[in-house]
């Protein structure tokens, strides 16, 4: 089965599990639903697999639960990170569930089951509140038990149906798939937003491979405002497993996401020693100091943000904020959250940033920040892409490079603004797109319309403007009039003109005469 077939099946499947449930959940809360169970699915087989080790005689589901010694248990979880007993796993639990009065219960007990196995292990802050928004006991499934099982039981069984073989097998991000088709149809349900919770998956393939450009190995990728985790994965899925060494690292302020991201990171396959998620405000509460610093960095912040800023008189002596000797202003937090990045990156790696078109051309403390930037020679490029890339907003958005071993004092500009395919609501950069600003990018040539590297003394000059649309000259697409013979047509339209008058006269004189 194809990319396309797969990733249709999907969303059919899909579509049909919220067929089933229409009118009973909001369709932001069902989100939760479906990507929860399609996670306890995914673990359930994962574990299964690692407790079989390969031998077709072993059938973990058919198991009792008392054949399980305490050894294994504790071996299991220093591997795995947690456990699940045969009885517990999910293909156990879907096949009985329209058959099974205390299917949310028993479901609300494993899910507990599952996280406080990790407790007292390495992972238990992995693991921990993984199903916090799998909530089946609450009244959004229904006001009786008998309604929340009946929705519980459809969601179990269309997940059950996904007939996709071995999750690494599929040839699509299954769960990334799942959450952008979600988002796509849910995000503009009663006024919510979700599209600044993922990054498109076109544009994070963009944003990996300009973060992990020329290097050969890293030693660990970090986001800082690591959303469904979207942007981090992207580099697993397309570089050599072994070229991150050290593993994937994030910190994401919203509760939600922040469980999100650590399920994206056990379905595609990264153990829970291979990542670090927290939970917190990166901006004020950073985590990763000790870890820093990163070879990549990856991030689409929050859009305008509003911050304590100058509020706060500690953080204009924050090491991160203090070398540029200004705070960003308290109602766009979009250059504190470039700084951070900067301030953790290594000396031989490359942040990719997703900004707000705004920071680059407006003055203020925004322009002294560019200033400290760009005299430092820490802006690579600055990119700018084409609109409706991202669900919940049509804005045009820019992505910023950062680097510290720049080999001389230009800044490249791109205007890749042209480059999208519109696929259903959204536009979509597809691998020719990337691939053409990837050549450019390392090439770092002049391109006519295109691309342009420009000295530090004209973007000086320019106050330090750094808007793509003021080195980059646009193609005018207008069409090009010919002065001397648009000016002999109206001549012969004026002669034409004056000879019909001259008729018009003749035959009215005739007339009155």
């Amino acid at each position: 089965m194809t990319s396309t077939q797969q990733r249709a099946e999907l969303q059919r499947q899909i579509w049909q599990i919220a067929n089933d449930v229409r009118g009973s959940v909001d369709g932001w809360d069902f989100k939760q639903y479906v990507l929860g169970t399609l996670f306890y699915r995914f673990i359930s087989e994962n574990f299964a697999s690692y407790i079989e080790g390969g031998d077709e005689s072993i059938n973990y589901a058919q198991l009792p639960d008392d054949v399980i010694t305490p050894d294994i248990k504790d071996d299991a979880i220093k591997t795995k990170g947690y456990f699940i007993y045969p009885s517990q796993l999910f293909t156990n639990i879907a096949t009985s569930a329209h058959q099974n009065p205390n299917l949310n219960t028993d479901l609300a007990n494993i899910f507990s089951a599952i996280e406080s196995s990790a407790n007292g292990y390495p992972s238990e802050n992995d693991i921990k509140g993984l199903f916090a928004d799998f909530d089946t006991t609450s009244n959004r499934l229904g006001n009786t038990v008998g309604d929340k099982n009946t929705r519980l039981a459809a969601v179990l069984k269309g997940v059950a149906g996904l007939s996709f073989r071995e999750f690494q097998e599929n040839q699509i991000d299954l769960f990334g798939d799942a959450y952008e088709f979600l988002i796509s149809n849910y995000a503009a349900n009663a006024g919510k937003s979700g599209g600044e919770f993922f990054t498109p998956q076109s544009v994070s393939r963009l944003i990996a491979q300009l973060a992990m450009h020329q290097q050969k190995t890293v030693n660990k990728i970090y986001d800082p405002a690591a959303g469904s985790g979207s942007l981090l994965l992207q580099a697993k899925k397309h570089f050599d497993a072994h070229i991150i060494e050290e593993g994937f690292f994030g910190q994401e302020i919203n509760h939600t996401t922040y469980n999100l991201a650590r399920m994206n990171m056990f379905l595609h396959n990264i153990n829970y020693d291979k990542f670090d998620m927290v939970l917190g405000n990166t901006l004020l509460e950073p985590h990763f100091r000790d870890e820093k610093p990163f070879d990549a960095i990856v991030s689409n912040p929050p859009y305008s943000v509003k911050w304590i800023g100058k509020d706060d008189p500690t953080l204009i002596n924050d090491e991160r904020f203090a070398p540029a000797g200004v705070l960003a202003p308290q109602s766009k937090a979009d250059f504190a959250f470039v700084l951070h990045a900067l301030s953790y990156l290594s000396g031989k790696g490359r942040a990719a940033i997703v900004c707000f078109p705004g920071i680059f051309y407006r003055g203020g403390a925004e322009q002294k920040i560019r200033k400290y930037l760009v005299d430092n020679n820490y802006i690579e490029t600055v990119i700018s892409l084409g609109p409706n890339l991202f669900f919940g907003t049509s804005i045009a958005v820019n992505i910023l490079v950062l680097s510290k071993h720049k080999t001389d004092n230009k800044t490249q500009f791109i205007d890749a603004s042209g480059l999208f395919k519109k696929e259903t609501n959204n536009n979509i950069l597809t691998d020719e797109h990337i691939a053409q600003i990837m050549q450019v990018f390392d090439s770092k040539a002049n391109v006519e319309y295109f691309a342009k590297s420009v000295a530090y003394e004209a973007i000086s000059d320019n106050d330090y403007n750094l808007s793509v649309s003021s080195y980059v000259e646009a193609k005018d697409t207008r069409e090009v009039i010919d002065i001397n013979k648009l000016n002999a047509e109206l001549k012969t339209v004026v002669t034409k003109i004056d000879q019909l008058r001259m008729d018009i006269d003749a035959i009215v004189k005739e007339i009155e005469g």
